[in-house]
């Protein structure tokens, strides 16, 4: 579950660049944004493929 932890934290760190944004105009925001969307994916993928094999172990 600690990579569950993992992405509410990715995604709680996301919401005040996205307001930033969106809200605000500020685009050092939108990047700093895009990069944790990237992380995010990633992260996404590492878990995707880690519950995959688990599944095909038992």
């Amino acid at each position: 579950m600690s990579r569950f932890h993992e992405v509410k934290a990715l995604v709680d760190s996301l919401e005040e660049d996205m307001d930033k944004f969106y809200d605000k105009g500020n685009k050092t925001a939108g990047t700093r944004a895009r990069k944790t969307l990237q992380d995010l994916k990633k992260l996404a993928q590492e878990i995707r493929i880690d519950i995959q094999d688990k599944k095909n172990e038992e």
